[in-house]
């Protein structure tokens, strides 16, 4: 574990992503004081960003998975036979 500065972590932050990329945690500290800490992706983060943005939405409530597993949709199921339903068209028309 290692403990930067606010001001030389600015000034070296792409060296310090790394090394919290590869698994060590950094304390950043302001004025000899821990402020935040940098620390590597959990296990079970995704790799990449639009995925885990997605999971963290899903994880708070504000988007819902969906039921089916992706794919191709399914085909509508057919209301009738052609046949009736053109018998049941002209049955209306020939009533109004």
């Amino acid at each position: 574990m290692r403990t930067v500065g606010l001001k030389v972590l600015k000034n070296r932050l792409s060296e310090y992503v790394r090394l919290a990329a590869g698994g060590e945690t950094v304390l950043i500290s302001d004025r000899d004081r821990v402020v935040a800490e940098l620390v590597p992706p959990r296990q079970d983060r995704a790799a990449t960003l639009g995925d885990a943005l997605l999971a963290d939405a899903v994880r708070q409530g504000y988007i819902t998975p969906a039921l089916r597993p992706p794919g191709r949709p399914q085909p509508p199921r057919p209301v009738g036979r052609l046949s009736d339903v053109l018998a049941g068209l002209a049955a209306d028309r020939a009533d109004g």
